[in-house]
C-alpha cells in the first residue's frame, strides 16, 4: 500500500504510521485522507469491524501499547501461548514478587451421560 505525502508516493509501513502520528499535516486534509484510505485498504471489512469492536473494550489501547512494548521473543511466546488454547481457559495471576503467571485450567473431560434405553 502507498500514500501520497507531499506529492510523493510512499509505502505504508510501521515506520510511516509512527512518523505520521507524530507529524500529522495540519494544513493538508487531502494528505490525511489519502493516508487513512491507504491504511484502511490493507484490511478486509471484517477485520476493520472487528478492530472497531474490540477497540471499545476499556484499556484496549493501553494493553496494545504494553503488548507491542515487549521484546519480539516475549511477544512471540505470549502469542503462541494465547493462540494455542481457548482464551477462556487461560488464567493470569501476579505473584508476590510481581511475576505475571499465565496458566491454563486443566478441566476434567466431561463424562458422557449414561445411555437411556427407551422402549
Amino acid at each position: 500500500m502507498s500514500f501520497a505525502a507531499g506529492g510523493k508516493k510512499k509505502k505504508m509501513s510501521a515506520e510511516s504510521v509512527i512518523y505520521y502520528l507524530n507529524r500529522q499535516p495540519e494544513d493538508d486534509p487531502v494528505e490525511e485522507t489519502e493516508w487513512l484510505f491507504s491504511a484502511l485498504g490493507q484490511y478486509t471489512g471484517a477485520e476493520l469491524r472487528e478492530l472497531l469492536y474490540v477497540a471499545q473494550e476499556p484499556g484496549f489501547f493501553e494493553l496494545m501499547r504494553g503488548l507491542f512494548g515487549l521484546s519480539d521473543g516475549s511477544r512471540a511466546a505470549l502469542h503462541s501461548f494465547l493462540t494455542a488454547t481457548d482464551p477462556g481457559s487461560t488464567k493470569v495471576t501476579i505473584d508476590a514478587d510481581g511475576r505475571c503467571i499465565l496458566h491454563r485450567d486443566t478441566l476434567e473431560p466431561k463424562a458422557k451421560p449414561p445411555l437411556k434405553i427407551v422402549s
